[in-house]
């Protein structure tokens, strides 16, 4: 296993993270436990959670995710372990979350921190990051900005004071972004600056095979700022896998919940699954290897986000991570990337 540092955090941390937005739904405590102790094994030091987890969210099982991690860390060394998780932000109607996250201001991500804290049994976390902005801003497959949706929110630098008190309450050490876009990540990074508070060391957005979009502005904005890109859905949901081309039944996501992953229901996405898949296949790679290790390779990842429904699937995953992509593959990855997605130049 491989370390890398957080953007200009004193955190190392593993190239693959353990994500867990499974555990309390697909995922069940003692086969969550058996993930945990398994990532652990090979090397893994680095979890991800988040309040509003498990997906697809629901009321009857809001903050069980981080119940399940919660009961898991209270055996082991903390300090040998990078714990991170999420505050959910606003606009997304789930009222049983806080009454209904209405705001990233002082009042709501105190709570939402230390509602996390006492289910995940630690008294601070080394990653609090915004899961996603509270802003307007296009996301979670919209792909137009739309100033007709503009609504008053927290100044991005009352939300900057308010994780600074927390930061200095010992609650937590360092403070991310997710979802966020090229101008979010600079707006964060000026006004602390401009301040005197603490920076973003990250960002976790989408990255995979079928969703390159943070190449085409994130990647420059987090080299200049030195944040760390922590890449989640790595495997597109499973569809990178090339199960669902097998077996359009398999049990996944997409077959358990219908309508959770409609970011991927769009007409290029087929091709395109098809395409890699049959990359992967020619050269003798497994399609979740050329998945895993394309995004391994690309210099912007800190941390790959792997999630699994049960431990061979995650067995499987960590199995193949090691695969090396020579300039061929790469090269033929573009070509398709190209063909199926038309990036603006």
């Amino acid at each position: 296993m491989q370390y890398r540092q957080l953007g200009l955090s004193q955190l190392e941390v593993s190239e693959i993270c353990l994500g867990t937005m499974t555990f309390g739904q697909q995922t069940e405590l003692p086969d969550a436990h058996a993930q945990l102790d398994f990532a652990c094994a090979q090397g893994v030091n680095f979890i991800d959670c988040a309040e509003m987890y498990p997906v697809p969210v629901r009321g009857e099982t809001y903050g069980q995710t981080e119940s399940i991690v919660g009961s898991w860390l209270a055996r082991q060394p903390r300090d040998k372990l990078i714990i991170a998780t999420k505050a959910a932000g606003p606009a997304r109607g789930m009222n049983w979350i806080r009454n209904g996250p209405r705001a990233l201001d002082r009042t709501n991500l105190r709570a939402a921190l230390e509602g996390s804290l006492q289910r995940l049994r630690t008294d601070y976390v080394d990653l609090y990051q915004l899961h996603w902005p509270e802003r307007n801003q296009p996301m979670f497959g919209r792909w137009k900005f739309d100033p007709a949706a503009e609504r008053e929110c927290t100044p991005i630098l009352q939300q900057l004071e308010a994780l600074a008190e927390l930061q200095q309450g010992g609650k937590l050490r360092y403070f991310g972004l997710s979802n966020e876009h090229p101008w979010g990540i600079m707006e964060f990074c000026r006004l602390a600056d401009l301040h005197g508070l603490p920076r973003p060391v990250s960002v976790q957005n989408a990255f995979s095979l079928l969703n390159r979009t943070f190449q085409y502005g994130g990647e420059e904005t987090v080299f200049r700022e030195k944040l760390g890109l922590l890449a989640y859905s790595p495997l597109a949901f499973g569809l990178l896998t090339g199960k669902y081309l097998d077996n359009p039944a398999a049990a996944g996501r997409f077959t358990l919940f219908p309508g959770f992953a409609q970011r991927y229901e769009k007409p290029n996405v087929p091709p395109a699954v098809a395409a890699y898949v049959s990359l992967a296949r020619r050269h003798g790679v497994a399609p979740a290897a050329l998945a895993l290790a394309f995004c391994r390779q690309q210099w912007s990842v800190t941390s790959s986000i792997i999630g699994a429904s049960d431990l061979h699937q995650l067995e499987e995953n960590l199995s193949c991570w090691q695969t090396d992509l020579g300039a061929e593959i790469l090269h033929e990855i573009d070509a398709i990337h190209l063909r199926y997605t038309n990036p603006a130049p």
